[in-house]
């Protein structure tokens, strides 16, 4: 699936302090949280994920009940998703929300959490576990934050990933269509033309439909269908094509 996906500014949520001074060599555990915080943000920008993430969580664990403990656990999750360890970002994302459900930065929490599922989704042929977690997260953001920043943006992919989902469908479908399992295949098929009406897939599903009636002997069933793509696609090539068959009958 293409990604089209954008972050929104993270940092500009959360503004470090002041710059941190480097006169002497301090030893991480008598670093001030801020200290720490700032490096760990220098890492960021130098795209050193890894350690920054790592400095991110030393804040926390070395200073736990300071301002910069908080912020730091969702700048950790948002290095673990630059460095696309996606796992550590979604448990880092999961901790913050749990911790912190009335935090001002909660909705980007749930955001960042189906951006990281997103970017794993899988071609259609493939199992799509991410996809539905990408889905449900997103869901999450548009019910619960309705009126924030991220909720237009999530909307938005939720949209491309059912037509994902949809697709997903249509290669199964097509598998046992080619395989002349054509009840395997017409579940498949419905699922889209039930669940996906509002896809890219529908025309062809529809296709399919009316394809499979045909060949089991269900004209009836097969005329419906062709009916519905005829009257709501009466341009498609699909619409033709099931057109054709229902008149060879």
């Amino acid at each position: 699936m293409k990604k089209i996906l954008y972050i929104l500014p993270i940092i500009g949520l959360m503004l470090i302090g002041g710059c941190a001074t480097t006169e002497e060599p301090i030893k991480d555990e008598d670093k001030s949280a801020e200290t720490l915080y700032n490096e760990a943000y220098d890492y960021l920008n130098k795209t050193s994920y890894q350690k920054a993430a790592e400095t991110f969580d030393k804040v926390e664990m070395e200073h736990p009940y300071s301002k910069w403990a908080t912020k730091s656990k969702l700048m950790s999750a948002y290095a673990y998703y630059k460095d696309e360890k996606y796992d550590d970002a979604i448990a880092a994302l999961d901790r913050f929300i749990r911790l912190h459900p009335g935090n001002k930065d909660v909705a980007y929490a749930f955001y960042l959490k189906g951006v990281c599922y997103y970017d794993q989704i899988a071609p259609s042929e493939k199992e799509q576990s991410a996809t539905k977690d990408a889905y449900e997260t997103f869901s999450q953001v548009i019910v619960m934050f309705p009126d924030s920043e991220y909720a237009k943006d999530a909307k938005a992919k939720m949209a491309l990933i059912e037509d994902h989902l949809a697709g997903h469908e249509m290669s199964v479908g097509r598998y046992y269509l080619e395989n002349k399992e054509y009840i395997s295949a017409l579940n498949r098929f419905s699922t889209v033309t039930d669940v996906y009406q509002t896809t890219s897939q529908i025309e062809e599903a529809l296709y399919r439909e009316v394809e499979i009636y045909t060949l089991l002997g269900l004209n009836d069933e097969a005329t419906k269908k062709e009916a519905i793509l005829r009257r709501n696609y009466p341009d498609s090539k699909w619409s033709k094509m099931a057109s054709q068959l229902v008149s060879k009958d």
